[in-house]
């Protein structure tokens, strides 16, 4: 079906700032005349190579453009890939939030944590709501995912209607019941659709993506023969699971315990909006776990990605306040290794098999399925929607790829854009096509609130990870630039070597004759003499080590 578009009318462009060829930082801006919309506002997890990184954020300043003009930001739900960065971009907003509720319940302790006040800027919206925001109208539709209350948006612009599909999976038996909203897609594409942006996850896994209940055999094996206690590792907002763990530990008689902040914050959100069901007398507190013999306890926590400070490896190490790991216990994996994670599970897996316990992951018995289609539904949904355009949005490049090449087996007509961050792609008159580009990067931020790394920060980290640290301490006489006394030399993550050991005893006699020797007007002059010390003791150290350390020269005026 073709829509004629009135002349004249303004073209629509869809901006990704995130999550295009990755995972996570998903935040994309589509434009309309003088109306904005901010879909999602997303973080990344740091790689290990980002030393003392916490999260990693979209380059906010390209929205600086569109500042004034961003009517809307919505949030498709709850993970921190899409809202981890609210916060963040709080500051360049003055608009409305609208999420559903659990999504807006799980941004508001983040914004309370940055002492924002958000008064009345949230807007609760559920599935079938439709809302009017300048001059285009944002229709909700209902989406299956791994986390409660997600949704998909159609948005009906000027030039057509936009599908944006955000995270989710066609399954057939949701533990809430709420199913794809099949009928709402196919009737968006019998209408006819300007543009389909689809979820790529998993574009390279075949099939179907299982159900939630899939996992309940797997728990249910573990559950029936584990003669300790049973310790769950999962995403904190993975509430169907935690659910079905709170199923069966009412089924086997035994005790839930939450371990780990995040864990026991998002398990009292879901619970108080009745997101996730307790029976009376189930849970007890992380601290009466050991007032309870060993076979009566289901602990679920965090820590599935090996993250140091979470509770799982903690407990690895038998450093947790209240939970120690037996040698009768089952500790179980009960979700996707996040890329680059590998080492880091791998570690914690080694440390709990140290303590004795019996370690279950996927591989072993099936206790995880994924939260995103695969390729069998994304056909599926293409064959709804039959878009004008095709863009495949949220996974790394092979994913996109992936993608695309499915849709000329489903709906043939539909024209394919493989995006990038950055590029602007117009839509006008049924057709769209990538016009320009806008500068986009990444934000490395240094804890919650203490603010951004800078590159420069970023090397020196990595270079004191790679080659240790020299401090070289020196007194001189303020007025004749003469060494008061010996100087000081201390040495941090240096590698054992010999040559080391006798370079740094040395190099106070050294440091000596470096001073002695340098004009009279550095010797008077800290700052200029702080860069002769520095440059002499990088070189002695790459001349008779081969070694690069960190030096930081300290002068100090007697």
């Amino acid at each position: 079906m073709t829509t004629d578009v009135v002349a004249g009318t303004p073209a629509v462009e869809f901006i990704p700032l995130g999550g295009i060829g990755e995972f996570g930082m998903n935040m994309h801006l589509l434009v309309c005349g003088d109306t904005a919309l901010l879909i999602d506002a997303g973080v990344m997890f740091p790689e290990p190579e980002l030393f003392g990184v916490d999260l990693v954020l979209p380059d906010l300043a390209s929205l600086e453009a569109w500042r004034g003009r961003i009517r809307a930001l919505i949030l498709t739900h709850g993970h921190e890939d899409h809202i981890g960065g609210v916060p963040h971009v709080w500051p360049l907003l003055d608009c409305p939030i609208y999420g559903t509720e659990f999504t807006l319940a799980l941004v508001k302790p983040k914004l309370d944590e940055h002492g924002i006040d958000y008064a009345d800027r949230l807007v609760v919206v559920k599935p079938k709501d439709v809302v009017e925001i300048g001059n285009m109208r944002v229709e909700f539709l209902r989406v299956p995912h791994s986390i409660p209350d997600c949704v998909g948006l159609a948005i009906h612009t000027p030039q057509g209607v936009i599908i944006h599909t955000g995270d989710f999976k066609i399954d057939q038996t949701p533990l809430d019941g709420e199913t794809f909203d099949y009928h709402r897609f196919a009737e968006l594409g019998g209408q006819g659709v300007l543009a389909l942006f689809s979820d790529s996850t998993n574009a390279d896994r075949p099939g179907f993506t299982g159900s939630e209940r899939d996992v309940i055999d797997g728990f249910d094996e573990i559950f029936s023969s584990a003669g300790g206690k049973i310790i769950v590792a999962t995403f904190s907002t993975s509430m169907y699971r935690i659910q079905l763990l709170v199923d069966l530990a009412e089924q086997f008689d035994r005790k839930i315990a939450f371990l780990g902040r995040s864990m026991q914050q998002n398990t009292a959100i879901a619970m108080e909006l009745g997101r996730l069901k307790m029976p009376a007398g189930l849970q007890i507190r992380d601290s009466d776990v050991r007032e309870y013999p060993a076979q009566d306890v289901l602990c679920v926590c965090t820590g599935s990605q090996g993250e140091p400070m979470a509770a799982l490896p903690r407990m690895a190490i038998d450093d947790h306040r209240h939970v120690k790991i037996g040698p009768e216990d089952v500790v179980a994996f009960s979700a996707r290794i996040i890329p680059g994670n590998d080492k880091a599970i791998g570690r914690v897996m080694n440390h709990v098999a140290r303590r004795g316990a019996e370690i279950v992951a996927d591989g072993s018995r099936h206790i995880h399925v994924s939260g995103h289609a695969s390729a069998e539904e994304l056909k599926l949904v293409l064959s709804l929607v039959r878009p004008k355009v095709f863009v495949p949005i949220h996974g790394e490049y092979r994913q996109l790829a992936r993608h695309a090449r499915m849709a000329p087996l489903v709906s043939p007509t539909s024209a394919v854009l493989i995006i990038e961050d950055g590029d602007v792609v117009r839509f006008e008159n049924n057709q769209g096509q990538i016009v320009g580009k806008v500068p986009t990067g990444r934000v490395l931020v240094d804890g919650t609130r203490t603010g951004e790394i800078a590159d420069e920060v970023l090397r020196d980290r990595r270079h004191l990870a790679g080659d240790g640290l020299v401090v070289a301490v020196v007194a001189i006489n303020s007025r004749t630039g003469a060494v008061e006394k010996p100087p000081e030399i201390i040495a941090r993550g240096l590698a054992v070597d010999p040559r080391h050991d006798a370079m740094l005893k040395e190099a106070p006699e050294w440091l000596i004759r470096v001073v002695e020797g340098a004009l009279p007007e550095e010797r008077t002059d800290p700052g200029l003499l702080k860069e002769r010390i520095r440059i002499e003791m990088q070189r002695m150290f790459r001349k008779r080590a081969g070694r690069r350390p960190l030096v930081l020269p300290v002068v100090l005026e007697v």
